[in-house]
Order: structure tokens, then C-alpha cells, then sequence
């Protein structure tokens, strides 16, 4: 994607042939900023820190910290650690399991001497998979985006000015090394001419919506309007909504998608509505081990992201104030399980199925060993 014109990915190798380069996210909308990662450790904080963020990215940084790491110490011993520490960063994302083992995998049968230029080889693979599953995510989803505003003008007594779509956090090229998952199909269909408008929910506690999916909107020229988190149910009382798409931080291979805290409610409300919900996700978002979201690990992050807030201030400078009366405790929960039930659809690299375990090894049949039955 481009800002400014300057084609950009997320993550990638710096020009000194091995530090590894990613766009901060934590100063977004505000700053345009990129930090370098030149250890393992480092590369632990930006995901702890949520430097980087999305199930996608998360994964492919965690790949990349362990290129840094078997630079630094290429022994077995060396990677274990490296392994049990990107490991603990995060605990619902499940691409970052996947990741780091598919490292491991490929590194183990290495010798130590040439484990390094390997590393960074497969974690280069892994980003550049992820760019080619979040284009194939956006071909599905535009289809049914496409689909659904051919029915619209063909139900409406006069022509429709746009196809309204609501997505929840952010699901962009942000969020992934490029392209984005939920937002793929959007910028697709933009581009084919569709007048496509987006409900950007600005996502409390940490306004991934409103600091980060309308940044990649307005830099990509999509029109959208970010709306507090609440409104969605409203608008879809008032037929503004023709469908709703997210991501996916887990999904089982039964179908329940666990992703950012509210899409459950998000869910519900379009159920009540009969408004199309999709999940789009790459494969490697699947747990083939899990059948029920219920045994999905939720991550509970510090209070002080919900009790604090930052912004803009009149001078132009970002300042974070405290926006709750002082002795009162925050919840912090990151992450909330829609089940199957309410999913209309999964939008996947290899096409869009039902939320059900038949539905997934339709597309994944090799997958049929390992799926929870």
C-alpha cells in the first residue's frame, strides 16, 4: 500500500542487509514513523507493545525475531530461548504460534553456521505468503462486496449512491504485511469503481479503528466515517449498513472467530438485522486443534490503556490524559469469541465457506487429520 505515493509493507529488511524495519504503530494517526529492531528482545517489546499488531504481522515479526536471534546465538539452546520468548509475548494470536514454529521447523535440521541466512530467507517466505493470501482474501471478498451491490441496485426503486460497509478495529495492511485482511476486499472493490463507504468503529480501549483503519482509508482515498463504538446496532436499525467485516485474531476449525473485544456485539446486532457478517482471515489464523472458541486463551492487557486515553492537543502535540475519576479500576479484556452461529461467512485465501468444520475442509481437506472433530 502507499502514503504519500511511497509504496510501503509493514515489515522488512533495513539496508544494512539484517536489522529488521517496521512502521510504529503506536504513533499513528499523529506520526508516520519507523523504528528498526535489532534484537530479539526488541523485537519481543514491539509485539508486547503493540508497536506491531494483527494477528498476520505479529506472526510475521515474531518470525523475523528469530532471524535476530540465530544471528546473535545460532545454537540450539540459543533458539529455544529466543522461541519461549517471542512465545510469551502475546497469547491469543495464533499466527505467532504458527510462525515461530514454522521457523523451527526450518531451522532445527540447519547447522548453526547456517542458520542465520536461513532464518532470514523463511521469515522473508512467511511475509511474502502473507501478501499473497491477503490478495487472494481481497479477489473472494471483492466478489461478494460486488454481488451485493449489483443486488442492491437491482432491489432498490432508485439507484443507490454507495454500499455501506462496517468493520470493527483494524483488519487493514497495518495490521499484515501488506494488502490486510478485512479491509483487502475493501480496497479492491474501491478500486474497481464501486462506491463503497466504510463505518470505521473507533474501537476502544485502543482506537485501532479510529487511529489506524481511518488512517489507511484516507491515505488509500476510501470514504469512510468513524463512529463510536455503540453506533453500529443503531445504524443498522436504519438499513445503513448493507454488511459488516472483520478479522480474525483465532478462528477454530469449527468456525468461532475470536477477534478484537465488541465483535461479538457487532455480531448479534447484524444477526438481528439480517445484515451479512463475514470474517476474513488467512488460514494461518486457524486452530485446527481448537473445536469451541471457549478454549481460546483471552489476553487482558493493562487497565491503564481503557483508564487513559491519548490525542492531539490545540498546540499540536500528542498528550494522554486520564479519563476516569481516580480510585476507579479498569477492565481490559482484548478479545471476545463470536460463535459460528453468526458468521454468514469465511472469507479465505482459497475462497469463502461456511463457519463450520465441513465448511473449512472443503477448502482445507489436508487439514482433516489434524482438525478438531
Amino acid at each position: 500500500m502507499k502514503i504519500k505515493g511511497q509504496p510501503y509493507r509493514t515489515i522488512w529488511v533495513a539496508e544494512d542487509g539484517w536489522r529488521v524495519r517496521v512502521i510504529d504503530q503506536t504513533r499513528l494517526p499523529f506520526e508516520f514513523a519507523l523504528t528498526d529492531l535489532a534484537t530479539v528482545e526488541e523485537a519481543a517489546q514491539a509485539i508486547r507493545s503493540m508497536i506491531v499488531r494483527g494477528a498476520p504481522l505479529i506472526g510475521a515479526t515474531a518470525a523475523y525475531g528469530m532471524a535476530l536471534a540465530v544471528r546473535a546465538n545460532s545454537s540450539d539452546a540459543g533458539m529455544a530461548e529466543a522461541f519461549a520468548l517471542l512465545r510469551s509475548t502475546r497469547p491469543t494470536a495464533v499466527n505467532l504460534i504458527w510462525a515461530l514454529e514454522e521457523m523451527r521447523r526450518h531451522l532445527t535440521p540447519i547447522s548453526p553456521e547456517g542458520r542465520a541466512g536461513a532464518a532470514y530467507a523463511q521469515a522473508a517466505k512467511i511475509c511474502d505468503n502473507d501478501v499473497a493470501q491477503c490478495r487472494a482474501i481481497g479477489e473472494h471478498g471483492h466478489k461478494i462486496i460486488a454481488r451485493l451491490w449489483d443486488d442492491l441496485i437491482e432491489k432498490s426503486p432508485k439507484r443507490p449512491d454507495r454500499i455501506n460497509v462496517l468493520t470493527h478495529c483494524n483488519a487493514g495492511w497495518l495490521a499484515c504485511v501488506d494488502w490486510g485482511t478485512a479491509l483487502a476486499p475493501i480496497y479492491m472493490a474501491h478500486d474497481a469503481g464501486i462506491p463503497i463507504h466504510v463505518w470505521v468503529d473507533e474501537t476502544r480501549p485502543r482506537n485501532q479503528g479510529a487511529s489506524l483503519t481511518a488512517f489507511e482509508l484516507g491515505a488509500h482515498g476510501v470514504p469512510h466515517t468513524v463512529i463510536a463504538d455503540n453506533t453500529g446496532g443503531y445504524l443498522m436499525q436504519h438499513d445503513q449498513v448493507d454488511m459488516v467485516i472483520v478479522g480474525s485474531d483465532r478462528t477454530t476449525a469449527h468456525g468461532d472467530v475470536c477477534n478484537k473485544v465488541g465483535t461479538y456485539l457487532k455480531a448479534l446486532a447484524a444477526r438481528d438485522n439480517g445484515v451479512p457478517f463475514y470474517v476474513a482471515l488467512p488460514s494461518t489464523t486457524i486452530d485446527w486443534s481448537l473445536k469451541s472458541g471457549g478454549d481460546i486463551p483471552i489476553e487482558e492487557r493493562d487497565a491503564r490503556e481503557l483508564t487513559h486515553i491519548s490525542g492531539r492537543n490545540a498546540d499540536g502535540r500528542v498528550e494522554t490524559v486520564q479519563i476516569v475519576p481516580d480510585g476507579s479500576r479498569g477492565l481490559n479484556v482484548a478479545f471476545d469469541v463470536t460463535p459460528a452461529r453468526y458468521v454468514t461467512g469465511l472469507i479465505t485465501e482459497r475462497g469463502v465457506s461456511t463457519a463450520s468444520r465441513e465448511g473449512l475442509m472443503r477448502l482445507y481437506p489436508e487439514r482433516g487429520k489434524e482438525a478438531a472433530a
